[in-house]
């Protein structure tokens, strides 16, 4: 197997996402193509929904932080552009840490958004997002 450091995070991101949404009672279709603005569409009670993944790592805050916007190399160098958020209905965010998924509508954010899976420092409870409410897709 060719090792590519991203490519595997990510399609251990999409794996793990397509068996949770499975257990979840969704169905399943996948795009033919990797240069679909959505790596997955998922089908429930008469409901179609554009699925993109992300693989993040816990930062050292104990936070997910997920950014909307994406990056892609050229010959001039990594290039990064804002995402889309009207193409995309659902986020879905895998965390290698936890073995958890979580699910959110990104049009509900601005230009990021952070789940919090450890308490902070300052034992904060105002103005967060627990990551443990983002379990179910909304």
């Amino acid at each position: 197997m060719i090792y590519h450091h991203t490519k595997n995070k990510g399609d251990l991101g999409v794996l793990k996402v397509k068996l949770d949404l499975y257990q979840q009672g969704f169905l399943l279709l996948v795009p033919e193509t990797e240069h679909a603005p959505f790596d997955l569409v998922i089908y429930k009670d008469g409901n179609y929904k554009s699925v993109q993944v992300k693989f993040r790592n816990l930062s050292k805050r104990g936070a997910l932080e997920i950014p909307f916007r994406s990056s892609y190399s050229t010959s001039k160098g990594v290039m990064t552009k804002s995402v889309d958020k009207t193409i995309t209905d659902i986020y879905a965010v895998y965390c290698p840490q936890t073995d958890e998924c979580y699910y959110f509508d990104p049009k509900q954010f601005n230009k990021s958004v952070c789940l919090r899976v450890k308490t902070s420092l300052n034992h904060q409870q105002q103005g967060i997002r627990l990551a443990a409410e983002f379990k179910k897709v909304p």
